[in-house]
């Protein structure tokens, strides 16, 4: 049974915020992982038949006019006069994957027009190679897609297996700033990566800055390296079809397959002795003399 809209995720974000209700107890309501919510909300999977059912019955009881199978075939602004709510501010769509409004306009105005020149190298498909926090020796890869939207800026979206880190690409002084929000932990993410001089990126490093998916979610930083494993078709389905497909692949690194020199350049020795010794840094950094970000040109004769 096809009862869901294109934007089905949209929707059921206005749900939860017109019934005031967060993803941990519609998971715990239905029975369900709280990760599996978050993956509905974000939009990276579609409930199954039964807990689209069970999830159609869940808001029924809420809603004083009812609810049924087929509204979730009501556009937005229909939606949310159902649900006695405002439509979202525009009309059409929900916000969910806008840039946010307070972050500073000039920041916002430059990272276009630096984008409107630069953004082509970046724009592809990608692998992330980091260390794990909680499980020391382990690495994990996160699979995604950076590709200009609309507003003029990079969107990137990268995870695996449920996880979904979601957000966008800002371009300035040769680097990129990432903003991202992380749909399981509930918790923002930022990476800075080293960018690239020539006109196609294959590789990037930097540095994360994110709360640990541990029980204290622990502040955290530490290196992660990313690689590029295609380039984007042009047609948006297709692409988006298989940004979906990549999604879904399993996070966890085998043991024994990350490299010498990546393991070496992701697992550091720092601190005041790593550095009297000389075989450290005093702080955790991604130093553009030792980067391993490289590019090539289109038709890749040159690289670096």
């Amino acid at each position: 049974m096809q009862t869901t809209a294109t934007h089905f995720h949209e929707k059921l974000d206005l749900v939860l915020k017109a019934l005031s209700m967060s993803r941990g107890r519609l998971a715990s309501e239905l029975g369900v992982d709280k990760s599996l919510v978050g993956r509905w909300v974000s939009g990276v999977v579609h409930p199954s038949s039964l807990n689209l059912e069970n999830l159609t019955r869940l808001i029924a009881r809420r809603c004083a006019g009812g609810f049924t199978m087929l509204d979730w075939d009501r556009g937005l602004p229909e939606l949310a006069g159902l649900l006695g709510v405002s439509a979202p501010a525009n009309g059409n769509r929900a916000r969910a994957h806008g840039p946010s409004d307070s972050l500073p306009l000039p920041l916002l105005d430059m990272a276009r027009l630096t984008t409107e020149r630069r953004g082509q190298a970046y724009e592809g498909f990608w692998r992330t190679t980091r260390p794990s926090v909680v499980m020391p020796g382990r690495f994990f890869h996160d699979h995604g897609m950076i590709r200009r939207a609309d507003n003029g800026l990079l969107q990137f979206k990268v995870g695996g297996a449920g996880l979904l880190f979601d957000g966008w690409l800002l371009l300035a002084e040769g680097q990129l700033f990432a903003i991202l929000f992380d749909t399981v932990g509930q918790t923002p993410i930022f990476v800075i990566w080293n960018g690239v001089p020539l006109s196609k990126a294959s590789f990037l490093d930097g540095i994360v800055m994110a709360a640990a998916l541990n029980a204290a979610r622990t502040p955290s930083a530490y290196p992660i390296v990313m690689e590029r494993i295609g380039d984007l078709t042009g047609d948006r389905e297709a692409d988006d079809a298989y940004c979906d497909e990549i999604l879904k692949r399993d996070p966890l690194a085998p043991e024994g397959s990350i490299s010498d020199d990546i393991r070496h350049h992701l697992v550091r020795d720092i601190g005041p002795k790593a550095a009297e010794a000389g075989y450290g840094d005093l702080f955790l950094l991604a130093p553009i003399t030792s980067t391993l970000s490289r590019g090539e040109t289109i038709g890749g004769r040159l690289q670096g």
